[in-house]
C-alpha cells in the first residue's frame, strides 16, 4: 500500500513541474509528451505486445486511465480554478467504490461512504477559496474525469492480464498517448518549434518518473489491493501538490488547509481498514476419547 501510494504522491509534483519547466498553455501536449514516450519505452523494454482481447482491452483502459482522463482534464483546468477542478475529482474514490459493487461484487460499507465524503470535504478545505467560480461546462469534464478514471480502475481489477506488469503498463499509456495525438492538434496545434534545456527536463521527468514509473506502481497495487483502496490513495495528489507549493514556491498555507489536508489523510487511513475475517461459529466436536493399547516392547533403535 505504501509502495503505490508512491504514484498519487507523484502525481502531486505534475503542478510544480508545470508551472515551473514547461512552455505555458500546452496541457495537452504535455499528457502526450508524458503518455506516448513511456508507454513506447516499457514496450521496448518488455517486448511484449498484446494478444487476443488484450488488444481492444488495451485501448479501452488507455483510453479510461490515461487518453480521455487528461482530455477533460484539460477542459476543467481551463473553464475551472483549480480548487473547484481539485474538490469535483475527490468523488472519484465514491464513484469506485460504487462501480466495484456493482462489476466486482465487492461490499460498499458505511465507513467507505464517510471516509469519501470527509475526503470530499477535505480536498475542498485544502484548495476550495471562496471567490472560485462554476462553469457548468468545466463542473462537467471533471466530474468525467472522476468517472472515467474509476472505471478504468475498476476494470483494470477485473481484466487481470496475463503479460508482465510493465507490459501492461506500456499497453495502456501507449493507446492513451495515441488517442490524445490528434485531439492536441487540433486543440492546440503542432508543437512549440523550440524546446529550452528546462522544457525537456520538464517533459523528461513527467515520461520517466510520473508516468513509466508512478503508473506502473499504481496498476501494481491495483493487481494487489481492492480498487477502492487505490483511488482513495489518489487523494494524496492535492495534499502533496499542496505541500511542494508551500515549501518550494513559497504560497501561503492557511490553518484551514492545514485542516484540510488532516481530514484528508485521515480519511484514507480510515478507508483502508478491512473488516477481519469473521471467527467460525461452531466448533467441530472432538472425536471422543479411546483408550489406547499399550505400546508393544521395542528396541531404542526400532523406536527411533
Amino acid at each position: 500500500m505504501l509502495v503505490t501510494a508512491l504514484a498519487p504522491a507523484i502525481w502531486g509534483s505534475t503542478y510544480l513541474v508545470t508551472t515551473e519547466l514547461l512552455p505555458p498553455g500546452r496541457p495537452l501536449l504535455a499528457g502526450v509528451l508524458r503518455a506516448l514516450p513511456a508507454g513506447l519505452l516499457l514496450i521496448a523494454v518488455t517486448r511484449r505486445l498484446p494478444k487476443g482481447s488484450w488488444w481492444w482491452r488495451s485501448v479501452v483502459l488507455g483510453a479510461l486511465n490515461i487518453g480521455a482522463f487528461f482530455a477533460l482534464l484539460f477542459v476543467a483546468a481551463y473553464r475551472l480554478p483549480g480548487g473547484v477542478a481539485a474538490t469535483v475529482g475527490a468523488v472519484q474514490p465514491l464513484i469506485a467504490a460504487g462501480l466495484s459493487a456493482a462489476l466486482l461484487g465487492d461490499r460498499l460499507t458505511l465507513r467507505t461512504l464517510l471516509s469519501g465524503i470527509a475526503g470530499v470535504v477535505g480536498v475542498s478545505l485544502l484548495v476550495l477559496r471562496a471567490n472560485a467560480q462554476l462553469d457548468a461546462l468545466g463542473v462537467a469534464a471533471a466530474l468525467g474525469g472522476a468517472v472515467v478514471m474509476a472505471t478504468g480502475v475498476v476494470l483494470a481489477k477485473r481484466w487481470t492480464s496475463p503479460a508482465p506488469l510493465l507490459a501492461t503498463t506500456g499497453w495502456q499509456l501507449t493507446a492513451g498517448g495515441l488517442l490524445l495525438v490528434p485531439v492536441t492538434l487540433l486543440v492546440e496545434g503542432p508543437p512549440p518549434s523550440h524546446l529550452t534545456g528546462a522544457n525537456l527536463l520538464g517533459y523528461g521527468y513527467l515520461a520517466l518518473i510520473g508516468a513509466a514509473i508512478a503508473y506502473g506502481l499504481w496498476f501494481r497495487g491495483l493487481r494487489a489491493l481492492p480498487p477502492t483502496s487505490v483511488t482513495f490513495l489518489g487523494l494524496l495528489s492535492p495534499v502533496v501538490a499542496t505541500a511542494l507549493g508551500w515549501l518550494v514556491l513559497g504560497q501561503d498555507l492557511a490553518p484551514v488547509q492545514a485542516l484540510g489536508a488532516v481530514i484528508v489523510l485521515g480519511s484514507l487511513a480510515a478507508a483502508q481498514i478491512r473488516r477481519p475475517a469473521a471467527a467460525p461459529t461452531t466448533a467441530e466436536p472432538e472425536p471422543a476419547h479411546q483408550p489406547s493399547s499399550p505400546e508393544p516392547a521395542t528396541a531404542p533403535g526400532a523406536r527411533a
